[in-house]
């Protein structure tokens, strides 16, 4: 696939000894790269299959210095890119040659923690584990929790409406924030939400939440904190086979219960996690699914029972509970470390993200199977299965002559499949520009068109992070849209500082 991004504009590249200086006057000592070996290190987040090196490379330290990066971009007609830790896997944070790559990651403090409010403000460069580090003495936790927990900020979870292993339960990024505070395009701030539970007026935090910083920049986010369960234990079923396990999936759902994670991983994860961590799966069993059920003590222990009648009905040929904090931790040890344990079967790999509805995971498998076998690739599976939002990992190996081009195809006809199956093309990765192009199989051109006159309300003249989500290019004006005046948005309604 050719990846077509905005062409670099000769005046900018023109202006950028102007641009430096400017940025230079806003900026703290240190907060601006220009030197092409230092800026090497922004050329690409964790999708790596494109890279581009950004103009310069902005990293404020107070909410003043965003707010008038933002102002002289609007004024010098300067696109802008966002970056929080780097850790988007669909390059929704790839920077542009003509574009200033703006990251948020000096904004690494946490605030106030407010116990009796059950909220905690956080700067949004703080890591996500950093959050439930900070409450847990206290019994609380911040329950979003992907994988990339360890490295990936709070602002960029923001951006992409990130998940993880418990979000069955207790919900996306969307459903545990509670309000944010966002520099728009003209260098204006505005106040979304706060520590209320409920907004008056247009749900504007909700539109900003997985807006892939296409709509504003993130500086600061109030979070929901949660009281940890009094008790949590977990179950480790083995099957016979991938329709099995996913069988067994529904089948818990079914019933009623609602656990705090419910994962599945396929044979290839379970044996190249085991030889990256071992945790003590099953090498035996096709398909692996864990189980975590939280609650009191007398409402575990039932659930418990509940879930392991079930996975005998539904042929589990493995079936162990945890018996100790320590060993449910280790249960998810393996899970949590799935993606870089793929390196010990294959040189390179593309993680894929697409949700479809949970009764048709057998479908979805076989589909993927069959798939991989028609590109000459193998595809090893681990995924969010309570809520049907597969991580698909394509093994290739860059080094042979089209094995990438036959992996990103193999990765577009997988999202097909979801589409086809029901689902979308994204759970919680976001579009960014590996999804893009296939936004016409999910949307037709008037829903992307709406979606368009939406960013355009808030980035009139499309500086902001450009080129990503929507297939075509739109200047705002073809819909009537520009909403400037001064070179600021109005937005009469919200309050600002």
């Amino acid at each position: 696939m050719t990846l077509i991004m905005p062409a670099p504009e000769p005046e900018i590249m023109a202006r950028r000894d102007e641009l430096i200086a400017r940025l230079r006057a806003i900026l703290s000592p240190g907060g601006l790269i220009v030197d092409e070996v230092a800026r090497r290190a922004y050329e690409c987040d964790a999708f790596t299959m494109y890279r581009a090196l950004p103009l310069v490379v902005a990293l404020p330290e107070t909410v003043e210095e965003v707010c008038a990066v933002m102002a002289l971009a609007a004024e010098m007609d300067v696109k802008i890119v966002p970056r929080g830790a780097g850790t988007s896997l669909s390059g929704g944070s790839m920077p542009l040659e003509d574009g200033i790559l703006l990251g948020m990651s000096k904004f690494n403090r946490i605030l106030e923690i407010d116990y009796e409010n059950r909220c905690a403000r956080v700067e949004p460069g703080v890591q996500n584990l950093a959050i439930s580090k900070a409450v847990e003495a206290e019994g609380f936790y911040y329950a979003p929790d992907p994988s990339s927990q360890i490295a990936c900020s709070i602002g960029g979870n923001v951006a992409e409406n990130a998940g993880g292993v418990h979000c069955l339960k207790y919900g996306l990024t969307t459903n545990n924030i509670l309000g944010l505070n966002v520099a728009l395009m003209g260098g204006e701030l505005v106040r979304l939400g706060g520590k209320h539970l409920d907004s008056e007026a247009y749900d504007l935090l909700g539109l900003m939440t997985g807006s892939e910083g296409l709509l504003g920049v993130v500086t600061e986010v109030t979070v929901r904190i949660l009281q940890k369960p009094s008790t949590a234990r977990g179950l480790l079923l083995g099957f016979a086979s991938v329709a099995e396990g996913a069988r067994c999936v529904g089948a818990i759902i079914a019933h009623g219960v609602i656990p705090g994670g419910l994962e599945m991983m396929d044979k290839a994860t379970v044996h190249a996690v085991e030889r990256f961590q071992p945790c003590g799966y099953p090498l035996d069993a096709e398909a692996l699914v864990i189980v975590e059920l939280d609650g009191t003590q007398a409402e575990v222990d039932h659930l418990v029972a509940v879930v392991e009648d079930i996975a005998r009905a539904e042929g589990a040929t493995t079936l162990r509970v945890s018996t100790s904090e320590a060993e449910r931790l280790q249960f998810w040890a393996g899970r949590k470390n799935a993606f870089p344990a793929v390196s010990c079967i294959a040189p390179d790999y593309l993680c894929m993200d697409g949700t479809i509805p949970r009764g048709r995971l057998p479908d979805a498998l076989a589909g993927m199977d069959k798939l991989a076998k028609q590109y000459g690739l193998g595809v090893a599976n681990v995924f969010h299965a309570g809520d049907g939002n597969l991580h698909p990992l394509i093994l290739y190996d860059a080094s042979k002559e089209g094995d990438v081009e036959r992996a990103e195809k193999l990765g577009f006809d997988i999202l097909r499949l979801c589409v086809s199956l029901g689902g979308v093309l994204t759970g919680e990765h976001g579009v960014g520009v590996e999804k893009r192009d296939l936004m016409g199989e999910m949307f037709s051109e008037v829903d992307l068109n709406q979606q368009m006159r939406v960013k355009c309300a808030f980035d009139p003249a499309g500086r902001l992070n450009p080129g990503k989500v929507f297939p075509t290019l739109h200047r705002c004006a073809e819909f009537g849209m520009m909403h400037v005046s001064g070179g600021a948005m109005r937005f009469p309604d919200l309050p600002r500082f």
